[in-house]
């Protein structure tokens, strides 16, 4: 400890150098909001069984606890390091019975510097930018200054990520970092790769849901709509990053700290607003929100007809270009408002197709269907609509909700065509198109017309997921993956089919550890997910768990009971016949009946 001492001897400021570590958990407001009481016992329990004894085990102690936040420090950045991954992983092992957002995450930071001391307190520049590197951090993530890694890049077996220099609030000079994620070893993107993070100097905005005000739930889908019209139209812009719908729709009904979800999704900038709808009458108020100080941006209340609305989101999506200084070309302008149709009520079915189709159960498929076919009706031109019916016949073929599955995909595929046929740049058109070339045996065509969709919608997270799906099929298992990673970067609260990707990329990496905790994360999420419980009994049987793997499989023939293994490879649909191979040698051996 170094005293700086006055002339009579008194002690004026104590310092060290110390490592610090900062933790919050994620989503605490929105946890707080679904069930108050549960969530505080819930925090009592995570200090008390986990976060206190791992500090105390690796020679730190908690400075203090702020609400769901804590501060603590250690005499060694290593133990520090350590103990944040320690907890990190632990973490994802607990509260396995509760679904979804509701599971309490943590995100980490940690840096090495110099703190000053003031009772049993810390303060300083040190502890800024630790809790600075701790609002960085993915959930689930650690996060090390540049001064913490140099001192355990070689004292650690762990794999962290480079992910360069980032102005933060209140700290002079730019900060570089380096992320550890316990969804598998971060790798940079390789050779031809596109899933580099963007610029961080580049304008980021999360666009939540607007608030049905009519008082009619069933208005609610028409919010979420222009919702998410306005989410698709920002993504397509390559000079700013886009949260994608799933996550900032976690928030849905709840009343937030606008700067607190700015946080969570690290952003900047946040888009709120509201609709009211009477007859024939529409009511829309929207404003943008500068999450750092809070100011507005702009805002404005729109009363139109319902016919205008189209009008209206093509002016909300103007004036946030416009706030945020982004330079649009003529062209990208005109793609960017580009609509599909100018029938409201094809869209406004269509909207509702789409959400239901990717709920991947076998009853709303049927729903989005009929609501597919419906807008196709109304509107015959409407390529969004041909590929939202195309999808549910995708996935009929692909998660057998129906016999034939040959047969659903060839239909998918004349609704692919015909999508592309009246509009190539619509990102659902692309995304079915890519995903049904793999059954059709056309893998390396389905990579192509997927990479066309970055190159459209580069700020997209289901598009760049698409791509991940896309190159998973054709056999391109390392790039698939770091797609997969950085559609989840877009989407931190992303869907359980992202991570369902990433597993079977890891598997055929032979990465079979990573791919079991992934796993066991969805089944935590969703116990009854059946491409999880058959990718287990094969690691499972692969990694000598014998009796593990004819568990997984008891749960499989509880779940699909006609499922046999002359189904796999149609359920896997890539192009490298080896690696099936050995996936249905893996789960024949591990159980399943042929």
């Amino acid at each position: 400890m170094i005293a700086n001492l006055l002339p009579n001897g008194r002690s004026l400021v104590e310092r060290r150098l110390a490592a610090i570590l900062a933790a919050d958990v994620v989503g605490y407001s929105r946890l707080m909001g679904a069930d108050e009481a549960g969530t505080l016992e819930r925090l009592k329990s995570l200090h008390k069984e986990l976060v206190r004894p791992k500090i105390t085990g690796r020679g730190g102690r908690i400075v203090k606890l702020m609400g769901d936040g804590l501060l603590a420090e250690f005499p060694s950045v290593v133990e520090a390091v350590q103990c944040a991954v320690d907890i990190q992983q632990d973490m994802a092992g607990r509260e396995p019975d509760i679904s979804g957002d509701r599971r309490m995450r943590l995100r980490i930071g940690v840096n090495l510097g110099d703190i000053i001391l003031e009772g049993s307190d810390i303060f300083g520049d040190g502890v800024n930018v630790a809790a600075r590197l701790e609002g960085l951090s993915e959930p689930g993530g650690v996060v090390l200054s540049d001064d913490a890694y140099r001192q355990v890049r070689d004292r650690l077996d762990l794999a962290w990520q480079d992910d360069g220099e980032h102005e933060v609030k209140n700290i002079v000079r730019p900060i570089r970092i380096w992320r550890w994620s316990p969804i598998g070893k971060p790798h940079s993107a390789g050779a031809g790769a596109t899933a580099a993070q963007p610029s961080p100097g580049q304008p980021s905005i999360a666009v939540l849901p607007f608030d049905n005000m009519s008082g009619d739930p069933e208005q609610g889908f028409f919010a979420d709509g222009i919702t998410e019209d306005i989410i698709t139209a920002l993504s397509k812009i390559s000079k700013m990053r886009v949260i994608a719908r799933n996550s900032t729709f976690a928030y849905k009904g709840q009343a937030l700290d606008l700067r607190r979800i700015a946080r969570e999704l690290g952003v900047r900038y946040v888009l709120e607003g509201s609709i009211r709808r009477g007859g024939d009458r529409l009511r829309i108020t929207a404003q943008l929100i500068d999450a750092e100080n809070g100011s507005h941006l702009w805002a404005e209340r729109y009363d139109r007809r319902v016919a205008d609305l189209f009008d209206i989101q093509d002016e909300i999506t103007k004036e946030i270009v416009t706030a945020l200084r982004v330079k649009l070309t003529d062209g990208e302008e005109a793609f960017v408002l580009a609509r599909g149709t100018n029938n409201i009520e094809a869209w406004q079915y269509c909207t509702r197709a789409s959400e239901l189709f990717m709920r991947f159960n076998a009853y709303d498929y049927l729903e989005a269907r009929v609501l597919a076919e419906k807008a196709t009706k109304l509107d015959p031109d409407y390529a969004y609509a041909w590929a939202a019916l195309g999808f549910t016949y995708f996935w009929d073929g692909r998660l057998g909700y129906t016999e034939d599955s040959d047969a659903k995909f060839l239909r998918a595929n004349e609704f692919a065509e015909r999508a592309m046929a009246l509009d190539d740049t619509v990102s659902w058109s692309i995304g079915l198109s890519a995903l049904v070339a793999a059954p059709l045996k056309r893998h390396e065509e389905g990579v192509d017309i997927a990479r066309r969709g970055i190159e459209l919608y580069p700020g997209s997270a289901n598009v760049r997921a698409f791509l991940a799906i896309a190159l998973l099929h054709a056999g391109h298992y390392r790039e698939a993956a770091e797609h997969f990673r950085a559609a989840m970067a877009f989407n931190p609260f992303y869907p359980t089919w992202y991570r369902n990707g990433l597993a079977r990329a890891l598997i055929f990496l032979d990465e079979l550890d990573e791919a079991l905790v992934l796993c066991d994360e969805i089944l935590g999420f969703e116990p009854d997910f059946l491409q999880a419980w058959l990718l287990r009994a094969y690691i499972c049987g692969r990694t000598g768990r014998e009796a593990d793997a004819r568990d997984a499989i008891h749960e499989v023939r509880r779940l699909a009971p006609s499922l046999r293994v002359g189904h796999l490879a149609g359920l896997l649909l890539i192009a490298d016949a080896p690696a099936t191979q050995r996936f249905v040698d893996g789960l024949r051996e591990a159980g399943l009946p042929e």
